[in-house]
C-alpha cells in the first residue's frame, strides 16, 4: 500500500514538473517569437501623424537634415529581435540611395550609443548620424520598433510604416519602405501600399507622447 502511495506521489511530482517546464516553454516562446508575430499595441495616449502632415522636428535632428534631399529616420532598439533582424535591410538602403537621401538612426532606448559604435556593430557603409531624442518619435507618430520615417523635402510626411510584412522585419519581397523610397524619388506622391506596411510590428516604446 505504501508503494502504491509513494508511486502517486512521484507520478504526481512528474506531472507538475513537465507543466511548469511546458509553461517555462511557452514563456520562452512567447518572449523570443510568438508576440513579436502580433501588433505593437497602440498606446492609449497615442495621437497618430496622418501623412502629408507637416513634420516639426526638435533641433536635435539638424544634423542629420539636408535641405535638398528628403530624410529617412531609422527607428531602432538594440534590445528589440525585430530591430536586431532588421538592420541588414536597413543597411541595404543606405547602401542603394545614401546618394538621394539623408539618413539617421534614432536610438529609441535607455542605451546610448555612437554613430562609430553602431556604424563597426551593423557594419553600415559610412557614418550616419544617431539621435536618441524621443521627441523624434512623438512628431512622426512613431510608437514602435523598428520603423521607418520618410520625410520629403518640403517637411511632410511621406511615409511612416514598416519595412515590410515579416515578423522579423526582415521579407525583402514586401519591400515596403524601399517602395517609398522609390516612390518619392522618381515623384510619385500617390503611394499606395498594403494594409500591411501601416500595421506596426515589434517592440512598443518604453513612451509615447506628443
Amino acid at each position: 500500500m505504501a508503494f502504491t502511495s509513494n508511486k502517486s506521489v512521484k507520478n504526481k511530482l512528474v506531472i507538475v514538473w513537465l507543466l511548469l517546464l511546458a509553461a517555462l516553454i511557452g514563456t520562452i516562446f512567447w518572449q523570443t517569437a510568438w508576440k513579436y508575430s502580433l501588433p505593437t499595441p497602440i498606446p492609449s495616449n497615442y495621437r497618430d501623424v496622418p501623412r502629408g502632415a507637416a513634420i516639426v522636428l526638435p533641433a536635435s535632428v539638424q544634423p542629420a537634415v539636408t535641405p535638398d534631399k528628403p530624410l529617412f529616420l531609422h527607428f531602432f532598439n538594440p534590445a528589440c529581435p525585430c530591430s536586431r533582424f532588421n538592420m541588414p535591410q536597413f543597411r541595404a538602403l543606405v547602401q542603394q540611395y545614401g546618394q538621394q537621401v539623408s539618413f539617421a538612426i534614432v536610438v529609441m532606448s535607455p542605451e546610448k550609443y555612437t554613430a562609430a559604435q553602431l556604424q563597426a556593430k551593423f557594419n553600415l557603409p559610412y557614418p550616419i548620424p544617431v539621435l536618441s531624442d524621443s521627441a523624434i518619435a512623438a512628431a512622426c507618430g512613431v510608437y514602435s520598433t523598428p520603423q521607418a520615417v520618410l520625410i520629403g523635402t518640403d517637411g511632410r510626411l511621406f511615409y511612416r510604416g514598416n519595412y515590410n510584412r515579416s515578423r522579423y522585419c526582415s521579407d525583402e519581397r514586401t519591400g515596403f519602405a524601399r517602395q517609398a523610397l522609390d516612390s518619392f524619388l522618381h515623384h510619385n506622391y500617390s503611394l499606395t501600399l498594403s494594409p500591411l506596411a501601416f500595421r506596426a510590428y515589434g517592440c512598443q516604446l518604453p513612451t509615447c507622447r506628443q
